[in-house]
């Protein structure tokens, strides 16, 4: 019985070994390879450095980071997608809704779908899509390009000076020596006609006798029945009368010395002006000749104020302009002027023009030496402007956010003249009646950029996948 089993069990071995072998030789027989299928084309670039792209793993040659894969599937058609992320952090990207992990914001959406426009002026911005919720939440507001006056104002600090045509030196037109000084100090305010002075003048008392002398002639003749000996004493008497006048003794002095008779030995000096006495060289004892400056008197009644402008704004400005003084230290109070003369010369180390202005200080608030804040304006001009906030300037160039329906926002280069009072002229690249965002322009400009830069890396896996790289030819 046990043969007869151990025969079964070899049989039925070799049978399974036959059955099998008969497979495997029909598998060769009628054997085909499977059609090679395509393989993924896969690219790798570098989170940080979206240029840096290549076709293998690797680290950044810029930051050593390593590659991530860009898979890309040309056979494949290809479907709108979406990427999400931070307007305030555009670092943080990804292809599903969520928050920002650093400032907690949600994620806005950034259509990169082939069918969606991306005009701009620029190569580095793109044309997004923000909806009325997301222009509440960033605080976006519209204002309309106008056309309006505006006018151009320049902002300095000046000095406060005398009027030089109104500053006058007092002298005497004889030899003298100082016998009283009344206006015996700097600063005093004086009136018109008030005496400052008295002197003794040897040669002035000589002539006071010779016109006493003339009078009493010019009495005694008139009664004389010639002619000529009557009208040769008033002559006379007349030559000396304008000898004292040319010496400037006042006709009030003159008349003194009638009355009384007597020459006056001391002469007094008058304030030719009324104003304040800036200046003195008179003391007591001292010689006085006709070229010494006794007192020098400003009137303070009107002021020049000297304001520095800088070279480049000095086309704005223009003699007329209208202008306004303030103190910092008086608020409120305000002084208008009026600009009169430009100086001819720059200022080598400020590279600034001295502007004159003049306005009127009846009393005396203003003090020569004093410092004060000057704002110049011009004539209106009726141009396109804007706020200054809705142009956001790069350096390079200048740029705005224009609205358009359905909540289309488009970035859009312009050239900007003028500014004043918080508005812009707006010289290209807007037209009246278009409506530009404002107070969100850094997240508008944050999410523009991020698109533009995502549009070119996609154009640049187009490029990567329809031309492959040298060296990987199929076998």
């Amino acid at each position: 019985m046990r043969i007869r089993h151990s025969h079964r069990q070899g049989a039925l071995v070799i049978a399974v070994v036959l059955a099998l072998l008969a497979a495997s030789g029909c598998q060769k027989a009628g054997e085909t390879k499977p059609a090679a299928t395509t393989q993924e084309s896969k690219t790798y670039t570098c989170p940080m450095h979206p240029e840096v792209v290549q076709d293998k793993p690797g680290t950044c040659p810029i930051c050593h980071m390593d590659l991530v894969v860009v898979e890309t599937k040309p056979s494949a058609p290809k479907k709108e997608s979406k990427t999400y992320t931070c307007p305030m952090h555009p670092e943080i990207v990804q292809n599903k809704p969520g928050t920002c992990p650093i400032c907690h914001m949600d994620l806005v959406v950034v259509e990169t779908g082939p069918s969606t426009s991306s005009k701009s002026d620029s190569k580095e911005h793109a044309s997004i899509v923000v909806d009325a919720t997301k222009r509440q939440l960033l605080g976006m507001k519209t204002v309309e390009v106008v056309r309006a006056p505006l006018s151009v104002s320049v902002r300095t600090v000046g000095r406060v000076t005398y009027d030089e045509r109104l500053v006058h030196h007092v002298h005497t037109r004889f030899t003298a020596f100082v016998e009283h000084v009344h206006a015996d100090f700097t600063g005093k305010a004086v009136t018109k006609g008030e005496a400052l002075a008295s002197l003794y003048s040897p040669e002035l008392f000589a002539t006071q006798k010779e016109y006493l002398l003339a009078l009493r002639a010019a009495k005694s003749l008139s009664g004389s029945s010639s002619p000529g000996v009557s009208a040769g004493g008033k002559d006379l008497l007349e030559a000396a009368r304008q000898r004292l006048l040319l010496w400037e003794i006042s006709p009030a002095d003159i008349e003194k010395i009638e009355k009384t008779g007597e020459p006056q030995r001391l002469v007094d000096v008058y304030a030719p002006i009324s104003g304040v006495i800036v200046g003195r060289t008179a003391f007591h004892g001292m010689k006085v000749m006709p070229t010494d400056i006794l007192f020098d008197i400003v009137d303070l009644s009107r002021v020049w104020v000297l304001a520095d402008v800088y070279e480049y704004e000095l086309p704005k400005v223009r003699i007329g302009d209208t202008a306004e003084v303030t103190l910092s230290y008086w608020p409120g109070k305000k002084w208008p002027a009026s600009v009169t003369y430009i100086y001819p010369s720059v200022d080598e180390k400020t590279r600034t023009v001295r502007v004159r202005l003049e306005l009127l200080n009846p009393r005396g608030e203003l003090k020569p030496e004093m410092y004060a804040d000057v704002v110049m304006r011009g004539p209106a001009r009726n141009v396109l402007q804007l706020p200054e906030d809705a142009v956001l300037d790069s350096g390079r160039r200048k740029i705005v956010f224009t609205v358009k329906d359905e909540g289309e926002i488009e970035p859009r280069e312009v050239v900007t003249g003028d500014r004043s009072e918080g508005h812009v002229e707006i010289l290209s690249g807007l037209a009246a009646g278009e409506k530009v965002a404002v107070r969100a322009n850094f997240l508008l400009d944050s999410e523009s950029r991020l698109k533009a830069a995502l549009l070119s890396m996609r154009e640049s896996d187009k490029d990567a996948v329809a031309t492959p790289p040298q060296g990987h030819e199929k076998h």
